[in-house]
């Protein structure tokens, strides 16, 4: 088991290097052969990577007393599909260089399920099991929740590297790979179509979570820390998609918007689970 996250925190590390963007020699195209080969390697290196963490994760999540979405499995999950997201949406295609932060993210969280409960087992080693026959429907539940949630993180991830590129072209600061990088307003579209895509899916997580509760989770809707992030991550994201559809909102202003409403989400799954299991062991 343990080699099994050490093989694919491996992979990921591996995959990440070969998207760094190399340094140009003086005088010749940036992303040379150096850089074409390694990213070529990379792509086939990843789907490896992402196999091994779904065997893992079957491996942590599937128990005979039903399906453990712990704290720290939950993490492992939204790591594995933050690179499966980043991977399948052509995002590490068309800008190979943000696998040099969403890789490296998915590498820690694929060894936390097996790091942390071996050195603080009182701590980390609370389980959060969903029975497979009557609570089907709420590991379904969670299971869009944890989709959007990767959505929402690529996109965040996204947002900064875009605010940054905005910077240098601002400051007009000189950056050897900008020839390689795609336009800005490809980036944008590309981050909003993510973000229409994870609000979406929000939008389900809330409207199954609101209407049938007592289906799900056996007990009446109560309004809770949790609740309110989700709506507020919705609100967020709704007023954004809305702003720049009535008014095209984009720029600083939209992508603070998405970073914020990035961080409603995450407080209102993983930030809540945090406290619940970890700090007060429930």
């Amino acid at each position: 088991m343990i080699l099994l996250h050490v093989a694919a925190a491996a992979l990921y590390a591996l995959t990440a290097w070969m998207l760094w963007p190399a340094s140009p020699a003086p005088g010749a195209p940036s992303g040379g052969a150096r850089g074409g080969t390694l990213v070529t390697l990379g792509s086939w290196l990843l789907p490896a990577a992402l196999l091994l963490h779904a065997w893992a994760v079957v491996q942590d999540t599937v128990t005979a007393r039903g399906l453990d979405l712990s704290f720290l499995n939950a993490i492992s999950v939204v790591g594995a599909l933050v690179a499966a997201v980043a991977w399948a949406s052509g995002l590490l295609r068309t800008l190979p260089a943000i696998g040099t932060i969403i890789l490296p993210v998915s590498s820690v969280a694929v060894l936390l399920p097996v790091l942390l409960p071996a050195v603080s087992p009182a701590t980390f080693a609370s389980p959060h099991r969903f029975a497979y026959g009557p609570e089907s429907l709420a590991a379904a539940h969670v299971a869009v929740a944890l989709v959007s949630y990767a959505m929402f993180l690529v996109a965040a991830i996204l947002a900064l590297v875009v605010m940054s590129l905005e910077k240098r072209l601002r400051h007009r600061l000189p950056d050897p790979a900008s020839a390689a990088l795609p336009p800005l307003l490809t980036l944008e579209t590309f981050l909003f179509r993510l973000v229409g895509v994870g609000f979406i899916l929000l939008t389900l997580t809330l409207a199954s979570g609101m209407l049938f509760t007592e289906q799900l989770f056996g007990k009446p809707l109560t309004f809770t820390h949790k609740s309110l992030f989700s709506v507020l991550g919705w609100l967020t994201f709704g007023a954004l998609l809305w702003g720049r559809w009535r008014y095209g909102w984009r720029g600083r202003i939209a992508l603070r918007w998405i970073i914020a409403g990035t961080v409603f989400v995450f407080l209102a799954y993983l930030g809540y689970k945090f406290v619940l299991e970890v700090v007060l062991g429930r």
